[in-house]
């Protein structure tokens, strides 16, 4: 009984780090992609369900239970909707703190984190969060699921003898073009200008899903990175140049920010390497 006065979902500690760690890392994200990064094997469960939203609904249950009660320890916040009509999942200051615990992290390497995705739909973020997905490929453990239909097991099969993805989950990290720190903390590293914004302006920014802010990053290209803007860090991939400096651009544009001179020179290299 106490348990489930602390936990009235019922969740189990497991469950509660699998939120934590996807949150911590993808910053946005829905009971689905939680457990489809963390619990591969329940997507091949309840296929019997008279529907595809009943057998997502049976799959996602223990992790929307999950990211439940780690709200009512004030870790976790709805975040709205995706367009799809999703909930969207977010992490709260004390969340990002625990997460950082549970992927090992330093504070300081954990970004910030975005509000109101749901204003937006989400759909920047949602699409991060597939790309993430996709390159990693979670494989189902198969001996979990012994006595499920036949069709489910091998699907499931095909899915486990397919080939590796790229990482797991701690191999990533998401992170903005422009640096965050470098925005608020030294306007001269972002030359955001932070000490001139309204706090509507500074809102707006922390809060835009719409453009390209939020990027996929290796964890250690993401530690390498830190808050340094174009002028002393570039992608190391020279392939994503052309995008990298497109979109930091871009969101200079938007916001209205000031550039110096230094990153002018470095992101004009960049977008030389664009071929069209």
């Amino acid at each position: 009984m106490a348990r489930r006065t602390t936990n009235a979902a019922g969740s189990t500690n497991e469950l509660r780090g699998d939120v934590l760690r996807v949150l911590g890392v993808l910053k946005v994200a829905t009971a689905d992609q939680i457990q489809r990064l963390a619990s591969p094997h329940l997507s091949y469960r309840h296929s019997l369900k008279a529907s595809p939203a009943k057998q997502k609904e049976a799959r996602t249950a223990s992790h929307r239970g999950a990211a439940n009660d780690l709200c009512r320890h004030g870790l976790t916040v709805d975040g709205g909707r995706t367009r799809g009509g999703e909930e969207v999942r977010l992490l709260t200051a004390a969340g990002l703190a625990a997460a950082a615990i549970d992927l090992d992290r330093e504070p300081e390497e954990m970004g910030g984190m975005p509000k109101s995705a749901g204003r937006s739909g989400a759909a920047h973020p949602m699409t991060v969060n597939e790309t993430v997905i996709a390159l990693i490929r979670p494989k189902p453990d198969l001996d979990l699921l012994d006595g499920e239909p036949p069709e489910a097991l091998a699907a499931a099969r095909a899915a486990a003898d397919a080939p590796d993805g790229l990482g797991t989950l701690t191999s990533y990290a998401t992170e903005v073009a422009l640096p965050v720190k470098g925005t608020w903390k030294n306007p001269a590293l972002g030359s955001a200008r932070a000490d001139i914004w309204t706090a509507e302006q500074r809102k707006a920014f922390g809060n835009d899903l719409k453009d390209p802010q939020l990027l996929i990053a290796s964890e250690s290209s993401n530690s390498s990175k830190s808050d340094s803007g174009p002028a002393d860090w570039k992608p190391t991939n020279h392939a994503f140049w052309c995008t990298y400096g497109k979109d930091y651009t871009h969101i200079k544009s938007v916001f209205k920010l000031t550039t110096t001179d230094d990153e002018k020179t470095a992101l004009t290299s960049m977008i030389d390497t664009c071929t069209n």
